[in-house]
C-alpha cells in the first residue's frame, strides 16, 4: 500500500473541512490492523488554529465513507484519526524543513555510520536531503532512508519543567 498516495487522497477529501492529511501509518495485525491518519489545519487560512476533537470526528466520518466506497485497503482494520500532537510525526522532507532548528528523533531503515537511531537538530533540508546535527556530528541522509521520525517536545518552552521552590537549592533534599 502506498501511504503517501493515500495521504494525498485523504487531503483531497478533507479540503472542504479546512484540513489536510500530513501522514498515514498502517499497522498490520493478525486480529485487527490499524490505519492511523494524522491531520493538520490547511496552511491557507489556518494560522494559529489547532486541530480539534470536532475536526477529528468530522474527518473520521468523511474518511470512513470514502474508504467504504473506494476500498483501497483489503481486510478489516480500525481507523484512527488524530492531530499530530506535540511530538509531531514527520512523514516528508518538506515537514522536516518546516521544523528546521528543532530537535527530532529519527529511526533509519539502515545504519548510517553504525547508527539507526539519531536524536538531534534539523540543520537543513535540500530537496530530499536532510542534515541533522547529533552528538557533535552532522549526519546527512535522503528522506527515503527514514523509517520514522518525530519532533522532540521542548518541555521547558512549554512550561512543563518543574521550577525549584524559592529558598531551596535544586537537587538538595531537606535534612532533619
Amino acid at each position: 500500500m502506498d501511504t503517501q498516495a493515500l495521504a494525498q487522497r485523504f487531503t483531497e477529501v478533507l479540503a472542504d473541512l479546512g484540513l489536510e492529511c500530513i501522514g498515514v501509518e498502517f499497522t498490520p495485525s493478525q486480529g485487527q490492523s490499524t490505519l492511523r491518519v494524522y491531520l493538520d489545519v490547511l496552511a491557507a487560512g489556518g494560522e494559529g488554529r489547532e486541530v480539534t476533537l470536532d475536526d477529528c470526528e468530522a474527518a473520521s466520518r468523511e474518511l470512513s465513507a470514502m474508504l467504504d466506497v473506494e476500498d483501497p485497503i483489503p481486510g478489516h482494520y480500525l481507523l484512527e484519526v488524530s492531530s499530530p500532537g506535540i511530538d509531531r510525526p514527520l512523514f516528508t522532507a518538506a515537514q522536516f524543513a518546516k521544523v528546521a532548528g528543532t530537535e527530532v528523533k529519527v529511526l533509519l531503515k539502515a545504519p548510517l555510520e553504525g547508527r539507526r537511531r539519531l536524536r538531534g537538530k534539523v540543520v537543513s533540508v535540500d530537496g530530499e536531503r536532510i542534515s541533522l546535527e547529533a552528538e557533535g556530528k552532522t549526519f546527512e541522509f535522503d528522506h527515503d532512508a527514514v523509517e520514522s521520525a518525530r519532533v522532540v517536545p521542548d518541555w521547558a518552552a512549554l512550561g512543563y519543567v518543574p521550577q525549584p521552590k524559592p529558598g531551596k537549592k535544586p537537587g538538595k533534599k531537606a535534612t532533619k
